[in-house]
């Protein structure tokens, strides 16, 4: 069920529990700012999901309340994950729902990392 992007953080996110240790993940990639691991749903042959380790709800929230370090370690993590796991010579899509109307399904920021095969077009049509 998509999420309102608006509301306040829920803790009780199952991307706060992974962070917590409280469920376990197949991790792929952690530092200070950023933890990495793979989709239990995969939508693509590689599907990976970078998530921030603070409480924001969406990009949006992100932007505009996390630190100049937060933001530019998020954004180094999510490339670092995606050499790491060879995906730049064959391409990858990065996508990050925001919101109603983009199916956002759980409150807590997370790019995917959508590899393997070719992916079609942008949206569907």
């Amino acid at each position: 069920m998509p999420i309102d992007a608006t509301q306040p953080y829920d803790d009780q996110n199952v991307f706060a529990k992974i962070l917590r240790g409280e469920i376990p993940s197949k991790k792929v990639y952690e530092d200070d700012f950023a933890l990495a691991f793979h989709d239990i749903n995969p939508q693509a042959p590689q599907h990976i999901l970078v998530i921030p380790k603070g409480a924001y709800v969406s990009w949006d929230d992100f932007s505009a309340r996390a630190s100049d370090a937060e933001i530019a370690g998020f954004v180094r993590a999510v490339g670092k994950v995606a050499r790491e796991a060879g995906l730049v010579a064959p391409g990858y899509r990065l996508l990050a729902n925001t919101g109603l109307d983009a199916h956002q399904e759980v409150p807590h920021l997370h790019v995917h990392i959508f590899a393997g095969r070719q992916l079609g077009p942008m949206l569907v049509r």
